[in-house]
């Protein structure tokens, strides 16, 4: 009896032994699993992180070169979404500012410095021309101008009032019309042509929304002023 029992005993003991090892086993295994996972995982979000692309000022395609000013600007969408103008990351005017209205908006920055002077909109359709003819008449020379319209910009616009923009540097001022779309970088005193600029014609055959082309939108890198 001494000796069966000696024996189960022995049985017992191994069996828990042997449990014992297995379990241990399989844990060791699923902690190397995920532990693992645990280290690809984190692998994967640093490389995903190291890949993301980069953002630059007001969310430009690429960064401006040194002595260079970011600008990016949108028209307004029909008359619903006021037009957006961004310089050096800084929104200045846009509907959330609740700064831009219907016609022309302006914005003027510090040619040195991308400092922002002033805002203000003038409306081309039920306004008057000549409050925006003294404003454009007042700009000091060295001063960065961005234009962008919103609904009609061009109704009341009169034959002074495109001379100067135009001495702005603008081209398409001369042939904006009734609710074209239209966005214009420049700068008093420029002595060529502004490179930015973009301008959609109001045509019911091609006009995105009723009544109105689509935005028309534009980005840029503005040269510093030099003393």
């Amino acid at each position: 009896m001494r000796v069966a029992g000696a024996a189960k005993l022995v049985v017992a003991v191994a069996v828990f032994l042997l449990t014992f090892y297995v379990i241990s086993q399989v844990f060791e295994i699923k902690m190397d699993s995920s532990l693992g996972n645990l280290f690809a995982r984190s692998a994967l979000d640093t490389a995903a992180r190291s890949t993301k692309p980069p953002r630059y000022k007001c969310g430009i395609s690429k960064a401006c070169p040194e002595k260079h000013f970011a600008f990016k600007m949108a028209s307004g969408a029909a008359n619903v979404v006021g037009p957006k103008i961004c310089l050096e990351d800084n929104v200045l005017m846009s509907g959330v500012k609740n700064n831009v209205g219907r016609g022309i908006n302006v914005a003027l920055a510090n040619g040195k410095t991308g400092e922002v002077l002033d805002t203000k909109y003038f409306d081309m359709w039920g306004g008057d021309v000549a409050p925006f003819i003294e404003f454009l008449k007042a700009i000091q020379d060295g001063t960065i101008v961005l234009m962008g319209t919103y609904d009609d910009g061009a109704t009341k616009l009169n034959d002074e009032a495109r001379r100067l923009i135009a001495e702005l540097g603008s081209t398409s001022i001369t042939n904006l019309g009734f609710r074209d779309n239209w966005v214009f970088c420049g700068g008093k005193g420029i002595k060529t042509k502004s490179p930015f600029e973009q301008h959609i014609k109001n045509n019911k055959d091609t006009n995105k929304y009723e009544g109105w082309p689509e935005v028309v939108e534009m980005e840029g890198c503005i040269p510093q002023k030099q003393d």
